[in-house]
């Protein structure tokens, strides 16, 4: 795919260094990535949850032990993530002076006192100190919520403290557990599947909530290249907006206005792949569909592959944005767009292709990541190989 003439040093270049997830599929990126090629979905009737709105539907659960005593899930689940994005970025730990920015509920802004100190721990964080540990800096410690678009949100925040010089690196991460009161929350909007979602498919019939979480460790290409990492993923583009009078997450002209400001944020012509916010809804899916097929037919795409993770782990809500990334790193890295997994009755296209088995895309470059959420959360990074 053609690219403009940067409009950026490129030792100024914010590149991707690590990723880290915990999934339904287990931890780490590679189970993930693996689940993600092979089309299985990790959706079941739950095990270990358990609300007064649960009714047996499909849900992603982390599979193994519960943490140790005292431990919320949530701190531990974004640790886990964190350990390997910072492996992964070739660093001894999370340094000192890196910003880090939680996705989620903040502590102190959940249920009202009163409530059940267990429910509040699988709702609330995750916590500083139980993810990072009590030594670490907090005032370089943020809490960032932008409904489910928060950890795109999150990494275009960080994007500009980089460039900004407030930190040498930046750490994104987060966690989702399944508990009463987001399931509730979205039981009460009938978003809730009774069966397994299937996004873009013809009878998509609602959402799968999932959980796990995600970490993402960025910085300047000139920092990596100091410290002898070689990093081949930069995230060229970013636009995060928020239209708060619209359900942005299901009106298609918001969404192509937000996929065109990335875009032109990036300075490139065109996408070689798009990693979908679609969360098996039939409105939400049908929207972002028509914008992304407008985005096609503007850059020249005749066939511009489309899929969607959350049909194989389900929506992870504030740290969704994680594995969407991660999904859309590998295809640039791989040459390799997985396919969706329910997916058995797609929807028409004209210049879309929605794939039910890996495809290959050896010439990748760019790729898109969308992530909307309720009160009009619309964010969308386009990533470009190195």
């Amino acid at each position: 795919m053609p690219v403009k003439d940067p409009v950026s040093n490129p030792v100024n270049d914010i590149v991707i260094s690590g990723l880290g997830l915990v999934t339904p599929f287990g931890s780490g990126v590679a189970p993930y990535w693996r689940g993600l090629l092979e089309g299985r979905s990790a959706l079941r009737p739950a095990r270990r949850f358990k609300a007064p709105s649960y009714r047996g539907e499909p849900v992603g659960e982390v599979p193994g032990p519960d943490p140790a005593a005292g431990t919320p899930r949530k701190s531990a689940y974004a640790r886990s993530a964190i350990a390997e994005a910072v492996e992964a970025a070739g660093l001894p730990g999370v340094p000192r002076d890196a910003l880090v920015i939680l996705v989620g509920q903040a502590p102190g802004t959940g249920p009202e006192s009163g409530a059940d100190p267990a429910s509040e721990q699988e709702f609330l964080g995750p916590d500083p100190s139980g993810t990072l540990g009590p030594a670490f800096a907090p005032g370089r410690v943020l809490h960032l919520s932008h409904a489910c678009a928060s950890a795109v949100f999150a990494v275009g925040f960080a994007r500009e403290a980089l460039r900004a010089g407030v930190a040498p690196v930046a750490v994104v991460a987060g966690s989702s557990v399944l508990n009463r009161y987001e399931y509730a929350s979205m039981d009460v909007v009938r978003a809730v599947g009774r069966d397994a979602a299937r996004p873009f498919d013809a009878g998509r019939a609602g959402i799968s909530l999932g959980e796990g979480g995600g970490a993402v460790v960025l910085e300047t290409a000139g920092h990596a290249r100091s410290r002898g990492h070689v990093a081949d993923l930069v995230v060229a583009g970013a636009a995060c907006r928020v239209a708060g009078a619209k359900a942005a997450a299901s009106d298609a002209e918001l969404i192509g206005a937000c996929m065109r400001d990335a875009l032109g944020d990036a300075a490139v012509d065109g996408l070689d792949h798009v990693h979908a916010h679609a969360t098996g809804t039939a409105q939400g899916d049908a929207a972002e569909l028509a914008a992304i097929e407008a985005i096609a037919a503007e850059t020249g795409s005749s066939a511009l592959p489309v899929s969607s993770h959350k049909g194989a782990i389900g929506h992870l809500l504030h740290i969704s944005g994680a594995p969407a990334l991660a999904a859309a790193a590998l295809t640039l890295r791989t040459g390799t767009v997985p396919p969706t997994a329910g997916l058995a009755s797609a929807e028409d296209t004209d210049r879309v292709v929605l794939p039910t088995a890996p495809l290959r895309l050896p010439s990748a470059r760019t790729a898109a990541v969308n992530s909307f959420g309720f009160g009009g959360n619309n964010a969308s990074l386009i990533l470009r190989a190195v």
